[in-house]
């Protein structure tokens, strides 16, 4: 997750079926370029958001923009009128010679304060639908490859040749189309040394350039231009004339001339300026964890078994999981039915009760979903999620679904919130939460986090995990402000002993420490998932219904633990 992506690529949400159809988005601006000439800076902002979705993989033919603008107050000085219209010719220009235009936009005209003004500002924004067939990430991907960079031509005014541009875009589009592209990145100011230290630090592959290379060019901004990851035995096939300046290496290192820099320094002091003001870290606990196995002598198994368990997913304001949980049912052959629980008056609430009850007495799986219910008030996380479950009627019904229809449950994120607050974990049932039981509370680094984990499967009691691999690591998205695990030592030796340690967060290769770059909430013994003492109910922080054909291309490693496949098989 190191290599810094340039598009943003989204697939196109659908409720029913699947689809490739994804939406992209990229920025153009350098504040530099635009305070010595706006209009180059506005040209040059257009044509590096094209070339960051050319570089992604899109198609810049079917390209749209919208221009946001920011420029100091005006008054009458001529020269400060000037600015937003040398601005606004730049962005025109660009627009008619590449036939794409913008479709709306924003601008402010007061952005000065006291003597304080802002640069002349204009943000090109480019957006496109693409299929995630083409997509590619910026992460270098095999020692061997070829690096090439492909040149925009400009004239003696520094100014862009635009059907020489849509021709080179156009090339590399069908050169990623074919497979001889694998990886690109669109230079902008600092050049071919920022462009190649930022693909090689995703995947911490070296990159050695050729000497002949100019150091002025190596060093020198370049927008427009593509700097591309091509196999090497696919360089006689590129449909697009380039040069290759350098190879991709196993060594992890920067190398150029006499200079040989290896990534981990690189990266340290790439990531250093902000780090005060935008801490990584909250502290330097780094101690390695026990991570003991547990293999259960057996599993519970069901009685009441069904060819298509039915499952209940309650959606509570703030929400926003329901969706992905509800069709990761749906591809493993269960009937999920969400519903949401109204309460804007006293009617809608007990309306409420009466269909949440009566849908957990039809189900054989309740799945709590991950968001953000109630805003995470009042005073902390799932609190509204829990009050509601313990209304008597839900509370019954909850009760009859596990221990007379032998029922699973199952809590991601913000419902492992709630069942860590109703008692479901680790309990097993719903009780008063005492002062000493375990919890989820903030995460060490005072914020919200979202980022991959990786995470350890440590016990193999829960039907839950029946298709996972014991041992086995596994990566997932994090999205949560509240999901640091925390419990007494009494608490702990029992739910290790007990085997209700499902994941602990580990690194890739499957060592356990508190280390932050990978316990990234600083969880108290690493630990990711709980269950009930039987293993039927399991809650757990990272995104397991967040996966899906085309998701995450930028990361390595397997992303499923079948959870839903497995609490589906359970039942059969």
């Amino acid at each position: 997750q190191l290599t810094e992506t340039q598009a943003m690529v989204a697939k196109v949400p659908v409720l029913e079926g699947k689809t490739d159809a994804v939406t992209m988005m990229s920025y153009g601006f350098d504040p530099y370029l635009s305070s010595w000439s706006p209009y180059h800076g506005a040209q040059y902002a257009v044509i590096s958001s094209a070339a960051k979705i050319a570089a992604a993989g899109g198609d810049v033919r079917k390209l749209h923009f919208t221009f946001q603008e920011f420029f100091r107050k005006l008054g009458n000085d001529p020269k400060r009128w000037g600015e937003p219209f040398s601005a606004l010719l730049g962005a025109y220009k660009a627009q008619m010679a590449l036939g794409l235009g913008s479709i709306g936009g924003k601008d402010s005209m007061s952005g000065s304060f006291n003597e304080i003004d802002v640069p002349p500002t204009l943000i090109s924004f480019a957006v496109d639908v693409a299929s995630e067939k083409t997509i590619i990430t910026p992460e270098l991907k095999q020692p061997g490859s070829k690096l090439v960079l492909f040149r925009i031509r400009r004239d003696a005014k520094d100014l862009p040749d635009y059907e020489q541009i849509l021709t080179l875009y156009d090339g590399i589009f069908a050169d990623i189309q074919a497979g001889n592209i694998v990886s690109a990145y669109a230079v902008e100011r600092n050049g071919l040394a920022e462009a190649l230290a930022k693909m090689a630090f995703g995947n911490k592959l070296g990159v050695k350039v050729d000497g002949d290379l100019p150091a002025e060019e190596f060093f020198a901004a370049g927008w427009g231009n593509i700097v591309a990851e091509v196999p090497a035995d696919r360089i006689r096939e590129l449909k697009t004339p380039g040069t290759v300046i350098g190879a991709v290496t196993e060594e992890a290192a920067l190398a150029y001339g006499e200079a040989h820099i290896g990534l981990e320094e690189a990266i340290r002091v790439w990531s250093a300026p902000l780090e005060k003001v935008f801490p990584s870290h909250a502290g330097e606990q780094k101690d390695p964890v026990d991570s003991p196995l547990y293999r259960a002598d057996s599993v519970y198994v069901c009685r009441h078994q069904t060819a298509k368990p039915r499952v209940f997913i309650p959606a509570f304001p703030g929400t926003n999981c329901e969706i992905d949980s509800m069709k990761a049912f749906e591809a493993a052959g269960a009937d999920p039915v969400v519903k949401v629980f109204r309460n804007l008056t006293a009617e809608d609430i007990r309306d409420s009760v009466s269909v949440f009850a009566r849908e957990i007495a039809q189900a054989q799986i309740i799945m709590f979903p991950g968001g953000f219910s109630a805003g995470d008030e009042p005073d902390g996380s799932a609190k509204f999620f829990a009050t509601a479950f313990r209304n008597e009627k839900i509370r019954e019904e909850v009760e009859k679904l596990l221990n007379e229809r032998d029922g699973l449950a199952l809590g991601i994120c913000n419902g492992f919130q709630a069942l860590i607050k109703l008692g479901l974990v680790p309990e097993g049932k719903i009780v008063k939460q005492e002062a000493s039981a375990p919890t989820l509370t903030f995460n060490t680094i005072g914020r919200h986090i979202s980022r991959m984990n990786y995470v350890k499967v440590v016990s193999n009691k829960s039907p839950w995990l029946q298709l996972a691999d014991l041992g086995g690591v596994y990566t997932n998205p994090a999205s949560h402000g509240e999901g640091r695990f925390v419990a007494d030592d009494a608490w702990l030796k029992r739910l290790f002993e007990n085997g209700q340690v499902a994941t602990q967060y580990c690194d890739p290769e499957g060592n356990v420490s508190m280390d932050e770059a990978w316990n990234s909430n600083g969880s108290f013994m690493a630990i990711e998932g709980i269950t009930s003492p039987d293993g039927r109910v399991l809650g757990k922080m990272l995104h397991n219904e967040r996966f899906g054909e085309g998701l995450q291309k930028n990361i390595y490693g397997n992303q499923t633990m079948k959870l839903f496949e497995a609490g589906v098989s359970y039942f059969r």
